[in-house]
């Protein structure tokens, strides 16, 4: 049984609280936008963008999100249980080949590994008929809240004041009290720490999908990345600022890591629409197959640096939801690849120019 852990103080619910919005700004913020609820003006994915440099500094060559991470290659083996539910070839295929990422969330890459509690895991999957399913997951279940005006308070709550360069005292308490909704991501927050191994975390699509079978039937999922070994899952984080790329290149260096993909299919009623809503237990999930992971290579240089983990590069077999904050996800992240990589491109030719 894993030790219970202790309270936070207000302080460090603070900081906690205000870490773990900005993880969520990254991967939902722009919503508004592609939903068109709220003035371009005001919320656009540039200007989202533009917020993460203002809160962490700008970091040439960098995402501006999950800006520390590592570059890690494998396969996919899938069984046959996806199947019946999608035509998509990587469920069908003996072996797909990957390129993934795993990174935690600061837009600073210098920050510490313990920065926050959540872990986060992107994903290629290239099919052989040259189709590709990219996704993007993170340890956090779901979101904290399921609306744009919502979403844009929360925003508000966590901007910093020009003076203290520090969210205004009480803003963020403030928001949560007066949204009851975010209390299943409030309960979670509660008990989150940050893991000792990218190997032993399970990693979550959060946003809802749909499957389509061969007869174009549509069937609306959620999945997940759950690790095979788990005996180590309740490993407190060391006193260290680097040590997940490291354990992890050890680990593989000694055996490839293994995830299940649990493909989680909805019900009538249940939500895909709003993330911030947890599916009910006792839901019929897939065993898809079995991730692989074999080597890492660097974020500098390895085969992730240039994709772009947008959740909307689906194939035939996968397509978004009516969930609001794919289309946004795709526009954000659309923004910050077009940064960074101009960026490295710049750093390239500075560095072949050199003497």
């Amino acid at each position: 049984m894993p030790e219970t852990p202790p309270s936070l103080s207000p302080a460090q619910k603070v900081l906690r609280l205000g870490a773990i919005a900005l993880v969520v700004a990254a991967a939902a913020g722009a919503f508004a936008y592609v939903n068109g609820t709220l003035d371009p003006g005001r919320i656009t994915p540039d200007r989202l963008v533009d917020g993460l440099e203002k809160n962490n500094g700008v970091h040439p060559g960098y995402r501006r999100n999950h800006a520390k991470g590592v570059c890690v290659v494998g396969y996919f083996e899938p069984t046959d249980q996806a199947r019946p539910f999608s035509k998509a070839t990587v469920f069908s295929a003996a072996r797909t080949p990957v390129v993934g990422r795993l990174a935690i969330p600061p837009g600073n890459p210098y920050a510490p590994d313990t920065a926050a509690p959540i872990r986060s895991m992107g994903l290629r999957f290239k099919q052989a008929d040259g189709q590709q399913w990219r996704t993007g997951m993170n340890s956090m279940p779901l979101f904290p809240v399921g609306t744009v005006e919502a979403f844009a308070q929360l925003q508000q709550a966590n901007t910093p004041d020009p003076a203290t360069g520090k969210p205004v005292p009480g803003a963020v308490q403030q928001f949560f009290a007066g949204h009851p909704e975010s209390a299943p991501f409030l309960a979670w927050v509660k008990t989150a720490k940050p893991s000792a191994s990218y190997v032993t975390q399970s990693y979550n699509s959060v946003n809802a999908f749909n499957l389509v079978d061969k007869a174009g039937q549509r069937h609306p999922v959620r999945w997940s990345m759950v690790p095979v070994d788990q005996n180590d899952a309740a490993q407190p984080a060391p006193d260290a600022k680097d040590f997940l790329e490291k354990d992890l290149a050890e680990q593989l260096a000694n055996a490839p890591a293994r995830w299940k993909l649990m493909i989680t299919l909805a019900e009538a009623g249940d939500p895909t629409n709003d993330a911030s809503k947890a599916w009910p237990e006792g839901r019929k999930t897939l065993d898809a197959g079995t991730l692989v992971l074999e080597k890492t290579q660097p974020q500098s240089d390895g085969e992730c640096r240039d994709i772009n983990y947008d959740p909307l590069i689906l194939p035939a077999g996968i397509e978004g939801s009516d969930d609001p904050l794919l289309a946004a996800r795709s526009a954000a992240y659309a923004s910050s690849y077009l940064r960074r990589t101009s960026e490295v491109n710049q750093l390239d030719t500075a560095q072949e120019k050199r003497p």
